[in-house]
């Protein structure tokens, strides 16, 4: 047993496998999708496959493994396919996008599907808030009524994917 917290070792090690191969996954998502671009008019609009990772690892996980399988994705993600600013605003979006998630699962008043949705706009907001600071441009906000939608679209999506998922999976005490 560890003496930190009286849980076998075992179940940690479980924890810290499926936490890493969650991170390969959302990785293999993520390079999967910038191999496939929506064919949308819109610059920068993507599903957001990675997402489906992230919302399930915070049902099954918690908060931290969550948060670092999300912070390992971007990071390796933005270093293979979109250089610093990529990570910058890949972290931006994401960050903000994990806490909504969390905060509204914790609620217990949202379905996954709910707590997906508000994780897609509040990805987008994230980003958009990142790249008016950077450029240093508030005009670039108007493009939220168009991220919006997307996000809200993706965000159902992913979620509706993650709830038929989430419902198949073994209950597996990790």
């Amino acid at each position: 047993m560890s003496s930190r917290d009286n849980t076998p070792r075992g179940l940690t090690t479980r924890r810290l496998a499926l936490a890493a191969m969650l991170a390969a996954l959302a990785l293999i998502f993520s390079y999967v999708e910038s191999l496939f671009p929506l064919p949308v008019p819109a610059p920068g609009i993507k599903l957001g496959v990675a997402n489906l990772v992230i919302v399930m690892a915070i049902y099954k996980l918690g908060f931290s493994y969550a948060f670092t399988i999300n912070c390992v994705r971007m990071v390796v993600s933005g270093l293979l396919f979109s250089g610093v600013f990529g990570i910058l605003y890949s972290f931006a979006g994401g960050v903000f996008s994990i806490l909504v998630m969390y905060l509204l699962y914790k609620t217990g008043w949202f379905s996954m599907v709910g707590v997906s949705m508000a994780g897609g706009v509040a990805h987008n907001l994230g980003q958009l808030v990142a790249a008016s600071l950077i450029v240093e441009n508030v005009a670039m906000m108007s493009y939220f009524s168009i991220l919006l939608f997307s996000g809200l679209f993706s965000g159902i999506a992913i979620g509706f994917l993650a709830t038929l998922i989430y419902k198949r999976l073994p209950e597996i005490s990790i």
